[in-house]
């Protein structure tokens, strides 16, 4: 049997009752992750966007999950309010048939990292309305990552933005490290 180990996951909870649209999460986290810290507001770099219906009272921020390779194939509709959405509006992916949660400057993929280094995600931070919540808990998992899991990664990002590009952002990332 394999060997497990407790891992501190964390995530945001989204209150769509309380929710109002005003976007300071989105401006919070663009903040953030600019570069250097704080110097420009960029929604575009943004790892949270606001879905806005204001005519139906519909606002979801939804948060960069993965990179996907290839669009979905599935099609599916969302009923709010008796208002038909496609599911691709609250999509956390980036993928190939839309430009959001991409670095706008290198298109390489968005995900959210909790504000890495923060006791709390900043757009948790500023929600006035106390729509968002943080949430951090211990949970068992695998050890290691289940075998070419990397390098599956690595291969979808390389054949997506070329070498150079995920190298360059790679030795980015490792100088802050």
């Amino acid at each position: 049997m394999g060997s497990t180990t407790s891992n501190l996951v964390k995530y945001i909870i989204v209150n769509l009752d309380k929710c109002i649209g005003c976007r300071a999460c989105e401006v919070a986290c663009s903040g953030f992750h600019a570069t250097p810290k704080y110097s420009s507001i960029n929604p575009a770099r943004s790892r949270v966007r606001m879905f806005v219906d204001e005519l139906s009272d519909v606002y979801v921020p939804v948060f960069a999950g993965y990179l996907t390779a290839s669009e979905c194939s599935g099609r599916h509709v969302l009923t709010i309010n008796g208002k038909n959405y496609s599911e691709c509006s609250f999509c956390r992916s980036a993928c190939s048939s839309r430009d959001l949660f991409k670095e706008p400057d290198s298109g390489l993929p968005l995900k959210c990292d909790m504000c890495d280094g923060e006791e709390e995600p900043l757009c948790v931070q500023v929600c006035r309305p106390g729509a968002l919540t943080y949430m951090a808990e211990e949970k068992e998992c695998d050890k290691e990552p289940q075998p070419g899991e990397v390098e599956a990664g690595l291969e979808t990002l390389i054949s997506r933005h070329g070498l150079q590009q995920v190298v360059d952002y790679v030795a980015g990332k490792a100088k802050k490290y």
